[in-house]
């Protein structure tokens, strides 16, 4: 069978990194001689009726064997696994990995390490006054500084360290009314984690970020790179992570605990690949499509 997939990207967003990892999946196609096509998620519109379910404008004979899916739409996503084509990542892994308390959750009830977390009341909207009466306790329990962390977002622009309980309070009205948890500060971290790519059941690339001005170490914050070479126990818990949400590959963040144990941060379902390929050399890309020719046989 020739294979034939589309990889899908946010069309909304700004800039190029987001076309530039589809064409990089691309690109690794054609060297496994499987045609790619390149689409943007608002091409592609879900169409649901009575008696049907489409995609507009896409007749049923023209749908690929199977989709990447650079991006977190999980509505087309699902409308693309209902109509028979292979999602990678699936829709469940993609809307686990984007909120960071189901993910948290799924990796608490498989036994691995994360930092301690107490997840916000729900709120179906911000009020102007909130009691904090019931965050005394999550402080008490965690300690300050601590971190503030929303559930949805990317880049490390959600996250937020903490040194007062004024501080606390005041970042807790501002977040009042959107999943957020606090989480207890591992500070031997501070400025610093590893970012292992994991596709399958391997870890195939992996690289150190620092930061020497912000606690977060993320590139696109200014964090710099070095290749890193992990341990069996770092391999271990990244592939094991990975396991945890129903990942084909996703990139795993450890933070470095107090006696150099990893801790798991952050799984990224839908990582970009040209930092670690700028800092390792490694096109993560190739091992993709590898998986996926594969795992499609």
């Amino acid at each position: 069978m020739e294979l034939q997939g589309w990889v899908i990207y946010n069309g909304y967003l700004q800039g190029n990194k987001f076309l530039d990892f589809a064409e990089w999946i691309q690109r690794a196609a054609s060297k496994q001689n499987i045609k790619m096509d390149i689409y943007r998620h608002n091409e592609l519109l879900t169409y649901l009726a009575v008696s049907s379910m489409s995609l507009l404008n896409v007749k049923e004979t023209e749908l690929p064997h199977f989709a990447v899916f650079a991006d977190k739409d999980i509505y087309l996503a699902k409308q693309l696994e209902l109509l028979g084509v292979h999602v990678f990542n699936s829709a469940e892994t993609i809307a686990c990995s984007d909120d960071k308390i189901a993910t948290y959750q799924k990796l608490a009830a498989k036994g691995l390490p994360i930092p301690r977390t107490i997840v916000a009341p729900k709120a179906y909207h911000q009020l102007n006054s909130v009691s904090l009466n019931e965050y005394q306790a999550a402080v008490d329990q965690l300690g300050l500084p601590v971190i503030v962390k929303e559930a949805f977002g990317s880049f490390g622009e959600q996250v937020h360290m903490v040194s007062t309980k004024e501080e606390v309070y005041n970042i807790i009205r501002e977040l009042h009314g959107k999943p957020f948890m606090l989480q207890e500060c591992i500070s031997s971290s501070y400025g610093r984690d590893m970012r292992l790519h994991v596709v399958g059941d391997k870890v195939v690339a992996a690289m150190t970020r620092h930061s020497s001005h912000d606690f977060r170490s993320n590139v696109t914050a200014g964090g710099s790179m070095q290749t890193y070479h992990p341990s069996t126990e770092e391999n271990d818990l990244a592939i094991a992570a990975a396991r945890a949400i129903g990942a084909d590959f996703a990139g795993v963040d450890l933070l470095f605990g107090k006696n150099g144990e990893p801790i798991v941060c952050e799984i990224n379902s839908n990582a970009h690949i040209r930092n670690m390929y700028d800092c390792t050399g490694i096109n993560v890309a190739d091992f993709i499509m590898d998986y996926i020719r594969k795992t499609m046989k």
